[in-house]
């Protein structure tokens, strides 16, 4: 296979680059912004209709995108996913795993069944996808990992700490990742702050989820400053691997 197009080159046009939780939040704005600069997208989220949506639109405004509905907490849905790429575009230049859920709760609530869907999601669904993308890029001799984990895996505060878990757990196994990938492999962390997302919509506490919304309406950057970040990874030199980006509104603590 020749180099033109595949992850040895700078640069985002022609990439082939799967995202998951593709249909809001980081995850639209990263197929927005990476479909603009010319990458051919594999997308996947729950949500059918909006997906849909989206790649419609980007399709329309002449960009690259097939989807399919993909839940990442199925392993198979991950698998299906990455040979879409691959019977689409030939290969496979970069996984974002980017699908996410923060349904936060204190301990005491004992609300396991979020507790379940955040391992499924966050945790499992990164390693579901590392399983499904890792054979792929070992194949080719290149690839790059873009997993999304948070400022919560740097910082524990009471009502987060599942949460927190998973997204300790994405920069560890991500961290493992990098050590274990080579020269010929990219591995890199996005750890956004408060984002401008529907993410309150899974908090099933009220109390939380109102104190969340009105921090976010406060504090939050677009989801754009964050996809601005994913490019920024994805588009070095080849010999260049950015391992983690922190990125935060200037008005978060």
């Amino acid at each position: 296979m020749g180099l033109e197009g595949n992850a040895f080159t700078a640069g985002i046009k022609d990439k082939v680059v799967i995202i998951t939780g593709a249909s809001s939040g980081i995850g639209e704005a990263a197929a927005l912004l990476l479909a603009e600069r010319g990458a051919k997208l594999v997308l996947g989220a729950r949500g059918a209709d909006r997906l849909e949506a989206l790649g419609k639109r980007i399709v329309s405004n002449g960009g690259e995108a097939v989807y399919a509905s993909t839940d990442v907490s199925r392993r198979e849905d991950m698998s299906r996913l990455a040979a879409l790429a691959c019977e689409r575009y030939g290969r496979l230049d970069v996984l974002i795993n980017n699908a996410g859920v923060m349904p936060i709760s204190p301990l005491d609530d004992l609300r396991v069944e979020d507790w379940e869907a955040m391992i499924d999601i966050n945790m499992k669904g990164v390693l579901y996808g590392i399983a499904a993308a890792l054979p792929i890029f070992r194949r080719q001799g290149f690839g790059q990992f873009v997993n999304i984990a948070s400022t919560a895996a740097h910082r524990t505060v009471p009502d987060q700490s599942v949460y927190s878990g998973t997204k300790f757990a994405v920069r560890a196994i991500s961290e493992g990742l990098r050590q274990e990938a080579g020269d010929q492999l990219r591995v890199s962390i996005i750890s956004p702050g408060i984002v401008r997302t529907p993410f309150t919509e899974g908090v099933t506490k009220r109390e939380i989820r109102d104190r969340l919304a009105a921090m976010r309406d406060e504090l939050a950057m677009p989801p754009e400053a964050v996809a601005r970040a994913i490019g920024f990874a994805i588009e070095q030199p080849a010999d260049v691997d950015v391992n983690e980006i922190v990125i935060r509104p200037t008005a978060q603590g």
